[in-house]
C-alpha cells in the first residue's frame, strides 16, 4: 500500500502542469488586456476622441479580457465553468433589471460624450430647464443658471428635445 504522502506527491505532480498552464493563460490574458487598453487610448488620441468615453471603453475591454482569462484558466484546471458563466449571466440580468435607470443614464452619457450634441459652456434648454452646461458626467449633466446648479439625468437629455443656444 502506498502511503498518504506518496499519493499526495503523485497528485501534486499531476496538477503542476495544469496549474502552470492556467497561470500562463491568465498572465497572457492580463498582458493582452493591458495592451488592448493602451492601444484603445493611443488610437483615441490619434482621432482626437473625448477622454471620458475612451477611458470607459478601455476599462470595459480590459475587464472583459481579464474575465475571459479567469474563465479560461479555471476551465484548464478542470473546473466546470458552464455553471459559473450561467450564474454570471443570470446575475447580470438581475443587476441590469435592478439598475435599469442607472444603466440608461450611463449609456446615454456615453452617447452624449461620443456624439457631442452640446459642449461645456453651451447654453441649453431642455423641458423647463435652461442654463449653461458646466459638466457632462456619465450619469448626469450639470447646468448652472442664476447661481443654481441643476443636475439633469443623461437619459432625459438623450430622449427629450434639446435647444442649444450657444
Amino acid at each position: 500500500m502506498e502511503t498518504l504522502s506518496q499519493i499526495l506527491l503523485e497528485r501534486i505532480t499531476l496538477w503542476i502542469p495544469h496549474l502552470a498552464t492556467a497561470l500562463v493563460l491568465f498572465v497572457v490574458f492580463w498582458v493582452l488586456a493591458n495592451l488592448t487598453a493602451r492601444a484603445i487610448k493611443k488610437g483615441a488620441r490619434h482621432i482626437q476622441q473625448d477622454a471620458t468615453g475612451v477611458l470607459l471603453l478601455a476599462r470595459a475591454a480590459k475587464i472583459a479580457l481579464i474575465t475571459l482569462g479567469v474563465v479560461t484558466a479555471l476551465e484548464n484546471l478542470g473546473v466546470d465553468v458552464s455553471a459559473i458563466v450561467a450564474g454570471l449571466g443570470l446575475t447580470g440580468f438581475a443587476l441590469g433589471f435592478a439598475l435599469r435607470d442607472t444603466i440608461s443614464n450611463l449609456l446615454a452619457g456615453i452617447l452624449i460624450l461620443l456624439y457631442s450634441p452640446f459642449e461645456i459652456g453651451n447654453r441649453i434648454n431642455i423641458s423647463s430647464f435652461d442654463g449653461v452646461v458646466v459638466s457632462i458626467d456619465l450619469r448626469y449633466t450639470e447646468l448652472e443658471t442664476q447661481g443654481r446648479r441643476i443636475l439633469i439625468p443623461n437619459s432625459k437629455l438623450f430622449t427629450d428635445p434639446i435647444t442649444v443656444l450657444h
